[in-house]
């Protein structure tokens, strides 16, 4: 189970971090990612980090505002989200899987409730 929180109502230029905390599974061996579906669009990524947390990767739209990190004595994934803008409004949701995650949504195997992040300019 995963569950996602942290979401809210900024304004443009504003910050937020988003927790993902993880129960069920072998927090360790999973890749965590985060992705998220604004209204009327398709689910899409956003960022992801290994399971040793070497390797991260993002979204072209998001890299260098947001960074993803994880602790695992926590079985806690975060998204620290820096200089928002409204196309960033989107419903967040986190994911794991202990195959390799990748950009796509098919390469994961567990997925959070969501949390609604709303820009407003």
């Amino acid at each position: 189970q995963l569950q996602a929180s942290g979401g809210g109502l900024v304004q443009a230029g504003d910050s937020l971090r988003l927790s993902c905390t993880a129960s069920g599974l072998t927090f360790s061996n999973c890749d965590m990612g985060w992705f998220r579906q604004a209204p009327g669009k398709a689910r899409e990524f956003v960022a992801a980090i290994s399971w040793n947390g070497v390797a991260a990767f993002y979204a072209d739209s998001v890299k260098g505002r947001f960074a993803i990190s994880r602790v695992d004595t926590k079985n806690m994934v975060s998204l620290q989200m820096n200089s928002l803008n409204t196309e960033d409004t989107a419903v967040y949701y986190c994911a794991a899987t202990e195959r390799r995650g990748g950009r796509n949504i098919g390469s994961w195997d567990a997925w959070g409730q969501g949390t609604q992040v709303t820009v407003s300019s």
